[in-house]
């Protein structure tokens, strides 16, 4: 089973250096730090750097030499979403623009007045995502992990804005099954992302990049219960301060057999993902053993 734990890397000190350097210097300067932080990364993060090195080589079938390049450039995209994300959430990002590519399939969603499921994936930066997802005439439910320590939520929320979007953090007594049943009930719409779980969680098996991989169960159940538009969504980061926002066509499954119902719409994301991770194979964000059974 995948080896994450829900939780992130980082102190208050490091962000709050970053912080400083992106309001007093600008995110140019930061992502000069950054590329010292990533090299140390590189060097003496063997647990995480295997599982993406191991993702170059198998599943993209680089050689070794680019392989290690990617790994390292994997680790700077990490850290430039990161920067990205405190930049324009406090409001020192003026200079990023974005495009946005099936904005319209998520408004057809909110003037259906059904509520509906948005997923997405360990890919690019869903940070943002979230956050220019204020644009919707709608109240967005953001699904999530509580994988920050506690000071570094304090420390991140007195220097960001405070995003429209309502958390909704997963707990182990399952109370968030209720806020987000709720949500949909009140024809909301639902984020979440539908790549990764802790131990325990239950999973469905599925082909990804040429062999199996386990993939929540949860988020598909939603979709076949509720039975609600379900959209894939993304935001890549394309160049040095441009974001690319992209929306798949929102799509009603039918079918009452469960197992029928969720390979559909698994299928569907999967290979949503595949043309992510093809198209931008840095910003894989998944650091451990995807394909492990």
């Amino acid at each position: 089973m995948p080896s994450w734990q829900g939780k992130s890397k980082g102190t208050p000190l490091g962000y709050s250096i970053f912080v400083a350097i992106i309001k007093k210097l600008g995110v140019r300067p930061a992502y000069f730090l950054l590329a010292v932080v990533a090299g140390y990364y590189f060097l003496f993060s063997y647990k995480t750097s295997k599982p993406i090195y191991c993702f170059y080589r198998k599943r993209l079938n680089y050689g070794r030499i680019f392989s290690l390049y990617k790994l390292y450039r994997n680790y700077y995209r990490l850290g430039q979403t990161l920067i990205d994300k405190i930049a324009i959430m406090s409001g020192a990002g003026q200079q990023f623009t974005f495009n946005f590519d099936g904005e319209e399939n998520l408004r057809n969603i909110t003037a259906l007045q059904r509520g509906g499921l948005l997923l997405s994936a360990h890919i690019g930066n869903w940070e943002i995502a979230g956050f220019l997802l204020k644009r919707l005439n709608t109240r967005i439910n953001i699904v999530m992990f509580d994988g920050e320590h506690q000071k570094i939520k304090e420390y991140l929320a007195s220097v960001t804005e405070k995003n429209t979007a309502n958390l909704i953090v997963i707990k182990n007594d399952l109370s968030h099954i209720f806020e987000i049943a709720e949500a949909l009930k009140n024809n909301e719409l639902v984020c979440m992302h539908a790549d990764r779980f802790v131990e325990g969680n239950k999973t469905i098996t599925h082909n990804f990049l040429g062999d199996k991989a386990n993939f929540p169960i949860g988020p598909f159940l939603l979709a076949l219960k509720f039975r609600i538009p379900v959209a894939f969504v993304f935001a890549m980061k394309e160049t040095t301060f441009h974001y690319h926002f992209s929306s798949t066509d929102a799509k009603e499954y039918d079918g009452d057999n469960m197992n029928i119902f969720i390979a559909q719409i698994l299928d569907d994301f999967t290979k949503a993902m595949e043309e992510k991770v093809k198209a931008y194979p840095e910003q894989w964000f998944n650091y451990f053993d995807f394909w492990k059974q």
